[in-house]
Formats: C-alpha cells, structure tokens, sequence
C-alpha cells in the first residue's frame, strides 16, 4: 500500500515519542476505481453487443444491439452492485471482481431474456445477436477487468485498505499490508481525561480505515471507548475470542454475549448442496445398479452371509446412524464398533472383501446414505466409535474433532483428496487430517464440493483406491 507519512512530535510530550505516522486517505481513490471499473463494464456491454451485431446484420444490426445493450445496462449495475462487483473485495484480487462481474452478466441476460418471454417480446430480438453479444461482452469484460489491474494498483497499492495495528504491550498480531505503530514510541495512550492525547490519537488514525489495538486486558476498556468517537472500524485484541471459537458477539439486556457456534451452511446453501447430493447419488445407484446387484450375488454366494455391513456412526449433530458397506468380512468377525481397524492383509477379509475393498466398491452402498439424508456426497468422513490413532481415541487427541460433525458426513472429503484415508496411526496424521476437516466447514462452496468430487473420481481410476 501507499507509504504513511510522518508529522511533527505533538508538543510536551515525552522526548522518547517519535514522528506520528498518518497514513495517506485512500477513499477518494477506491471510489476512483469503483468509477473506473464501472465505466469499463459499461463500455464492454456496449462494445460487446455493438461488435457482435455490426458483424452479423451491419448498421441495422448495430442499431438493434444499442438497444438490446440499453435494456440490459440497468439489471447488470443493479446485480453488479450488490454482489460486491465494486468492493474492496475486488480491488484486492482482480479475479474476485472477474467473478463476480461475470456473474453480474450472466444473471442480468438470464433476467431480459425471462422478461422478454414473458412480455412477448422475444420475436423483437434476434436470437443469434443477442447470444453472440453477450459472448463477445463476456470477452471483453474479462479483457477489460484485466486491464484494469494496473489502473487499481496504482491508484491504491497492493491493498486498498488502510489498517493500522497499534502495540500497546499486548500479543503480537500480523496482518499482511497493514501500517504498525508502537504506542509507546508515539507517545500514544487511550487516556480519555486529556483532550490533548485524544486528538494526538485522532491525528494518528486519520485516514484509516480500520485499527486493532492490542493491549492488555486493563487499558481494553479505554482504547475501546477511545474507538467509540474515532470513526473508524475499532477492535481491541482479545485472545478469550479465539479460546472458545467465537464466531460473533452482541449486547443483550446488559450482557455481552459472544457467539460460539453456528451452523456453517445457510438456508440457501443447505438446500443447494441437498439436491446436488440428491442429483449424483440418484443417478450413480441407477448407473451402477448392475455392478450393485453382481457384487451383492457374488458376497451372498461366497458364505451365505447377509451382503451389507451396517455400522453405527457419528453424524451431523452428533448424532448416530448406520452406515451402510457391502459386507468384506466374515460374518463371525464382524467389527460392529470399529475397534480394530483392517489392515493390508487382515485375516477377516473375504476373497470377494478383498476385491471390493481394494476397489472401493464396498463404499458404493453409501450412497443409499446420501439418498436417506444421513449422509453427503462431500464432508468429513465420518469414523467408527472405537477409531483410534496410537491408543488414544480420536477424541482425545484434539477435541476440535467434534466440530467435524457441524455437517453431514460424506462419502469423500477434503482431507481424503490430500491423501488421508485409510487407518490413522499417528496422532500427527489425525491432526494434519482434523485440520483439512476444519478448513472444508470453513470455507464451504458448491464448486469446492464439485471439485472434489471429481478429484475423487480421478483417485478411484489412477490409485485403485479410497
């Protein structure tokens, strides 16, 4: 970001106290390149539609483009603005804002033309016009944004956002871009009795956007009541937020009341990873419906034992439910609990076992799982009562392995595309694995769950195995 620039020492105070840096406003300039972005998506529209229709039907062809351009123009700004299109979000990483301007325009065509069909105006438009339009748009609005890197960073610099961490003698914290001060070196203290100090104080966060403070827990109070008046985003570092996982906090009858938990997925959300479950695990069963049969024939003729293993797991909620497996066992040496995890050459393991296990057609039943709703096609895969890594449960080694169970489980994961599968025998690897686990319920996408849905694919066809 812009380099902070120093003033003069406030008179009287002590001799140590250095220059008081005050960070250049970038305001003006962030809204310089919101304009500039805006211009630049509204040109592409333009530009896009004017191009694709002057090449297929010349003048009168332009002609009908402008308009078409003119009618799309007011839902795209409306659907650009608010999916964040012009945020700090996006000048930040130029990619975000590609993103989410593509998405602006995909989502305002789908709007005209749904509004065209219902207002029978369809027939007005040229259909080859206005869908080679909007490809050309979509063209140079990618081209456009990509120009206009260089445009924003130099404007505003690696981060368009001013933060400042001042260190009033608390923990360290370090956020990448942001200016650091020592209150002690600047002479900078929250005492709210010396109007003197408070415009020092006002003067150092001139500019700035957002400010942590961090400082022991007796001057919290002060710097926070200090923030009060400074407009600016204020937050005072208190370590208690992360030891109980504070996700929020609000004040209740008098109360301060920090939010520990919620769940990681929306109304929305939930709903859309529901039917992308529904929509594999329906299809894969009727795919693979013969295999199914053959493998459940070929298990009941090898000792006339029942064909699904059923074990009770831990799910969403914590909350059990039987899993379902094709059975690779013999049925005396069933482990119900999963207190002994099978190995390479387990001698409970059946002929057929073996082939299924190495294959993982075993898993296949889970997707019965998915159809019943105790399951997901991705998230944490969920473990048998008795699993243990070393002698420890896998409990009492972190207990953070409950948050894993804030989603359904599912029947690949984020940590079994990074190679976790199999038996845990380290508490290092069930550590490495918790961690994947908790990076999938933090940063849940639709297209992350896709994603690994195919990388798992790719595992089944190259490793042979799960």
């Amino acid at each position: 970001m812009n380099a902070p620039f120093a003033v003069r020492p406030l008179a009287g105070t002590e001799a140590v106290a250095e220059e008081l840096v005050v960070a250049p406003s970038l305001e003006r300039r962030r809204l310089q390149c919101y304009l500039a972005l805006m211009v630049g998506d509204i040109v592409s529209i333009f530009a896009g539609f004017g191009l694709a229709g002057y090449l297929f039907s010349g003048w009168d062809g332009l002609s009908d483009a402008l308009v078409q351009s003119e009618l799309l123009l007011p839902v795209f700004l409306t659907i650009a603005l608010y999916n964040g299109s012009y945020s700090v979000a996006a000048l930040r990483d130029s990619w975000i804002g590609i993103f989410r301007s593509q998405a602006a325009l995909l989502l305002s065509v789908a709007a005209v033309v749904f509004i065209a069909f219902f207002a029978k105006a369809s027939s007005d438009f040229s259909r080859l016009g206005f869908s080679s339009g909007t490809i050309c748009t979509i063209l140079l609005l990618l081209w456009m944004r990509l120009q206009m890197r260089s445009f924003t960073q130099a404007r505003c610099g690696a981060n368009p956002y001013n933060e400042l961490v001042i260190d009033d003698g608390g923990p360290r914290v370090d956020i990448p871009g942001a200016i650091r001060v020592s209150a002690s070196a600047m002479g900078l203290k929250p005492n709210l009795n010396d109007p003197h100090m408070l415009d020092r104080i006002g003067l150092a966060l001139r500019n700035i956007d957002r400010v942590i403070v961090s400082c022991p827990a007796a001057r919290r109070a002060d710097w926070a009541m200090m923030l009060k008046g400074a407009n600016v985003d204020g937050e005072v570092l208190d370590d208690e937020v992360a030891r109980l996982g504070a996700q929020g906090a609000r004040v209740h009858s008098g109360h301060g009341l920090l939010l520990v938990s919620a769940g990681p997925l929306g109304l929305r959300d939930r709903i859309i990873k529901r039917l992308l479950d529904m929509a594999f695990a329906g299809t894969a069963i009727l795919l693979l419906s013969p295999l199914l049969v053959a493998v459940a024939a070929a298990i009941k003729l090898q000792d006339r034992g029942p064909v699904f293993f059923v074990q009770r797991r831990m799910g969403r909620g914590n909350r059990f439910f039987n899993m379902y497996k094709f059975r690779s066992m013999t049925v005396a040496l069933c482990d119900s609990e999963g207190n002994v995890s099978a190995s390479k050459d387990d001698q409970r393991i059946t002929r057929v076992g073996k082939f299924i296990r190495g294959t993982s057609i075993d898993e296949l039943p889970q997707l019965f799982n998915v159809l019943l709703g105790d399951m997901s096609l991705v998230g944490p895969r969920p473990h048998a009562i008795g699993s243990q890594a070393g002698t420890k449960l896998f409990w009492e080694i972190d207990l953070r392995y409950w948050q894993r169970h804030s989603l359904k489980p599912g029947l690949s994961g984020l940590a079994q595309v990074r190679g976790f599968r199999g038996a845990t025998e380290k508490e290092t690897d069930l550590t490495d694995r918790l961690q994947s686990d908790l990076e999938y319920l933090e940063g849940w996408t639709i297209m992350r769950d896709i994603k690994i849905i195919f990388l798992t694919l790719r595992v089944l066809v190259h490793d042979r195995a799960f």
